[in-house]
Order: structure tokens, then sequence, then C-alpha cells
């Protein structure tokens, strides 16, 4: 078989398969420590607090089915494009091949990209949401997170639906080459749409945010809510002290450094983020009616 051949063979493969969602990677590990202050406790009760540790407050990772949990009303999520998944457009090979490199992360995750797009309710108000999901591939911006977020913007637009962007992303990915980074402009025009509308759009930074996501749909909310301690940035830290020439400071490119330096709105942290939108949703209502 030629090599044209098998990768149409492993491109049409990709295309048709179908992995339900799975709530999260499974637990192995009765007992959890935490990286920051070092406190020893149950998974169980970490998981209980939103997978916040309850001694200092640090905010372990939570994924796509973890924050839809958090966030929406019971029962209320309603999945738009599920079914959307990444091809190999470029024949793209490093270690391993671009096509199998997919398929592994999809049976890995039971996600078909990285991001998770549907309609919910919070305490009763629908909204659009999207949310990023750091295990496939880092979260990277590919053609189908590019297309799955387009057409979530659109459809709120004609619905006339807030709409909410959890962010956690390694930027684009690079397997797909300037596919990926068209991606950027694709949702920047998409949300300037929204924006015409008068619609309300709300990006929540969680870490990482990083990358073409941070310089483009990232940064354009109306309202930029951040986690703790999240890490936000485009360019890594040591990419930028090799250029410039000099130190940065402890705190460079955190949620906090952002906040004090005007580049973000909010820091909240998770296990009181759906209380929050939810006020900030009944402001926007109360001001146009």
């Amino acid at each position: 078989m030629s090599l044209s051949k098998w990768l149409a063979k492993k491109r049409n493969l990709l295309s048709n398969i179908n992995i339900k969602n799975s709530n999260s990677i499974p637990k192995k590990n009765l007992w959890i420590k935490c990286n920051q202050c070092g406190n020893l406790m149950y998974y169980k009760v970490l998981e209980s607090n939103y997978k916040v540790c309850p001694k200092c407050d640090h905010h372990f990772p939570a994924f796509s089915n973890d924050r839809i949990s958090y966030l929406f009303d019971d029962s209320t999520w309603l999945p738009l494009d599920e079914n959307l998944s990444s091809t190999d457009p470029l024949g793209f090979s490093d270690r391993k091949l671009y096509s199998d490199r997919l398929l592994d992360t999809k049976i890995k995750t039971g996600l078909s990209d990285a991001v998770q797009t549907g309609l919910a309710s919070i305490e009763g108000i629908r909204v659009a949401c999207g949310i990023m999901d750091f295990r496939f591939m880092g979260g990277s911006m590919g053609s189908v997170v590019g297309e799955k977020l387009t057409r979530l913007i659109e459809y709120a637009t004609l619905s006339r639906l807030p709409l909410i962007i959890l962010c956690a992303s390694g930027g684009a990915r690079m397997q797909e080459g300037m596919l990926s980074l068209m991606q950027m402009a694709k949702v920047s025009s998409a949300l300037n749409n929204y924006h015409a509308a008068k619609l309300p759009y709300f990006t929540i930074l969680t870490s990482p945010t990083t990358g073409g996501v941070t310089a483009s749909f990232a940064m354009l909310g109306d309202l930029i809510l951040a986690e703790p301690g999240a890490v936000i940035a485009f360019a890594g830290r040591r990419v930028i002290e090799q250029t410039i020439k000099e130190q940065l400071p402890d705190k460079f490119q955190t949620s906090e450094y952002l906040f004090e330096h005007g580049f973000i709105d909010m820091i909240i942290p998770r296990y009181k983020l759906r209380t929050q939108l939810h006020k900030l949703l009944l402001l926007y209502f109360d001001s146009i009616y």
C-alpha cells in the first residue's frame, strides 16, 4: 500500500470514530498531595471541594466534564457539534504520526477534540458555552476547535444568548500549521459580529491560557475572569527573558499580576464561579429591560 493510500485510510478512520465523553482520568490513588502546600488529603475530599485544596486554596486542574458539573444546572447541558473531529490535512509527523496521536488522545480522554461546546442553564438562565480541555493535546487550538467555537458563537448570536468560554490551552496546534493559526482570525471575526449584536461575552481564563488562544478570543471578553494562580501568557517566560535580556518579576504571567496591571477584570475561585456568573448575567438582563 502506498503512503498516500495509507494516510487516506488513517484519515477516514479518524473522521468516522465516535467516542463518548468520559468524566475524567480514572482515579488510581486514594490520597493526593497538594503541590503548593504539601497538604495530604483524600482524593474524594479534593473532588468535593471543586478540586481546590481546602488548606491553601491551590486550584488543581479541572477538566471539561468537571466544569460542566460545577457550573450548570443539573441535566441542562446540551452538547453541540460533538462529533466534529480533527483529521491530518498536512500528513504531519514528529516522533509519531499526527493521525496516531489524535487517535490515541481520543481514546485516552474520551473527547473528540480539545473543546466541548453546548447550551446549558445557570440558575435557569440559558447560555451558550465553550469549555476547553487541556488533556487533549494541551488544549491546543486546531481547525476543529476553531470551527466548533465559531459555530457556537454564530448560534449564540442568532439565538441572542449570553456567551461563556472557559480557556485552557497551550496555544495553536503546530501539527496543523497555518490552518491552526487561521482559527484566531476566524473566531475573532465571529466574535466581532456577536459584539455588534450587543450581547454579553464572558471569558474565564484557567491555567494555562497561552499562545494563540490568549492572542485572540481569550482576551476579547466584555468581562475577563480568571481563576487564582492561573498562568496566562502569550510567549513563555524563558523566551521573553532571553529576548529582552532581563529578569521578569516572580509572579509575572499569573492572574494576580495581570489583574494588578489591568489586563483582566476579576479573579474568582472555582467554587464561587457559578454564583458570580449568575450575578453578572442578572446585571446584564436588568440593564436591557
